[in-house]
């Protein structure tokens, strides 16, 4: 027992490291580029080298709180109100749940020429936050989440993005969610619609201020086909088995400039995931192994004769046959 608890830690702090690396990665600006390529209509048919300059400065990853309240920062600066997102006090705000990756991004003159339509303010900025999820959590829909991160994002622009009730200032944001470990490669928009119940009636406003883009990635890294480019770049970037080398070759089908800071952090994750899948499967051999000195020992075999077959100590074997649900 004391063995597998050992390896059980270590397999979840290779996962928090495996995790850090992962949003690294992500937040750099040529893989956002990618993402907005695919994902954000207003940058479709842009190549991502092309998207980069418009990601306003540092992409803020794990840094910025999601809970009501502390999402945003005021501070004096040369006697002015500035608000901006709340980066500080990490200590302090330890524990809280953050934006993995939450960042500005200008839009392309094309798209402000076409939101100018004499009544509202052509927009000029809309906002991005992409999360990472190694797969489909168990205690809650995944949905659910992003549905509450979308809706943060549009209410904690109130007094930073826009005041009083200057609602038409309010930024279009984008919540992307990239869901690794799943059975297929997929891709989904999810807005408001209207639907017109009793007549038709025109109302003023933008129904597309809340965006979550769903990105499923499969097991399997996909070839180099027609539509599945970002699964593929992203696949091979996350993934736990293929090679350093191979992974570095796939990114420079997509010209990721890779420089010595990306490296180290896909280094890692190479390294982290083969210490994972090996921690991974000597957990389940312990498990297994568990399973089976209970089924002896409920076919009639003592502790001693478990002991001597299981190559394990009669303390051991105990233990576990003391402890029914640690196993569970």
């Amino acid at each position: 027992m004391i063995r597998e608890l050992k390896i059980a830690v270590s397999a979840s702090g290779k996962e928090a490291q495996y995790d850090e690396h992962a949003k690294n990665i992500a937040g750099q600006k040529f893989i956002i580029a990618n993402i907005l390529a695919k994902s954000v209509d207003a940058f479709r048919g842009m190549k991502p080298k092309d998207i980069v300059p418009y990601i306003e400065g540092e992409p803020y990853i794990s840094r910025v709180p999601a809970e009501p309240g502390l999402t945003n920062a005021v501070r004096e600066e040369n006697g002015r109100r500035v608000t901006g997102f709340n980066t500080e006090n990490q200590e302090i705000n330890e524990g809280l749940t953050r934006f993995d990756i939450i960042c500005y991004v200008r839009l392309p003159e094309r798209e402000k020429e076409k939101a100018s339509d004499g009544e509202k303010k052509p927009l000029t900025q809309i906002i991005i936050n992409v999360e990472i999820q190694k797969n489909q959590p168990k205690k809650y829909k995944i949905l659910n989440r992003s549905i509450f991160y979308v809706c943060r994002q549009i209410s904690a622009q109130k007094e930073r993005d826009f005041v009083g009730s200057h609602y038409d200032d309010i930024k279009n944001v984008y919540s992307i969610w990239i869901c690794m470990n799943m059975e297929k490669n997929s891709m989904c928009h999810i807005h408001l619609t209207k639907e017109d119940i009793i007549d038709a009636q025109q109302w003023k406003g933008n129904l597309d201020l809340l965006n979550i883009i769903m990105i499923g990635i499969g097991d399997e890294v996909p070839g180099r086909e027609e539509g599945y480019e970002l699964h593929r770049l992203l696949g091979a970037v996350f993934s736990k088995k293929l090679t350093l080398e191979e992974k570095l070759n796939i990114l420079q089908e997509y010209d990721v400039p890779v420089e010595e800071e990306f490296r180290k952090d896909v280094n890692e994750m190479c390294n982290l995931g083969e210490g994972i899948l090996e921690d991974g499967i000597a957990i389940g051999l312990q498990k297994g192994r568990a399973e089976l000195i209970r089924n002896m020992h409920k076919n009639g075999f003592t502790a001693e004769q478990i002991a001597a077959a299981t190559d394990k100590n009669i303390e051991e074997v105990k233990d576990i046959l003391e402890n029914k649900n640690s196993e569970k």
